[in-house]
């Protein structure tokens, strides 16, 4: 276990909520209140400024990586009540693959259950429910949404499959 900590610019304009590795370390994902997400490849001790993701229009609290088994896809939640799924399609191009705008609040939390499940996606909000995204063999998305706590969720986590 390394006892090392490595900083470098990462050109956001504002204060920075998550930071996230990849499955195999090599790419690094960070979000912030400046509404972006920002990727980096990573090598060793160097961290490679590689582009921006935009779409969401507030603050964004959580990047999520899925299991590589389905791809490169990465999962984000923001202040704008928006969960976004995006998907490598090309080396430096991602896309959105489907939005969720049906929290009334903030989504505060995002994870990716295990991927025995399929690809399956928990999402916290502010307005005291959580959702999960189903990815469908129509590669359309399902959801299902509970009402959970009167003064909202701010974190959610999914277990290994028993």
């Amino acid at each position: 276990m390394t006892n090392r900590t490595l900083t470098f610019d990462t050109q956001h304009d504002d204060m920075i909520h998550d930071a996230q590795l990849d499955y195999y370390g090599r790419r690094l994902f960070t979000c912030s209140s400046d509404r972006l997400i920002k990727i980096f490849d990573v090598t060793g001790d160097k961290h490679t400024y590689k582009l921006d993701l935009r779409g969401h229009e507030g603050p964004v609290w959580r990047v999520a990586w899925a299991h590589p088994s389905f791809g490169n896809i990465l999962a984000s939640c923001s202040y704008d009540r928006m969960v976004i799924i995006w998907k490598e399609v090309s080396e430096n191009v991602r896309t959105k693959i489907h939005s969720y705008p049906q929290h009334l609040s903030s989504v505060n939390c995002i994870a990716w259950a295990p991927h025995e499940l399929g690809l399956c996606l928990a999402t916290a909000s502010s307005d005291g429910s959580f959702a999960v995204l189903t990815h469908r063999a129509d590669d359309s998305w399902g959801s299902e949404s509970v009402e959970a706590h009167q003064i909202g969720c701010n974190a959610v986590s999914c277990a290994p499959a028993v």
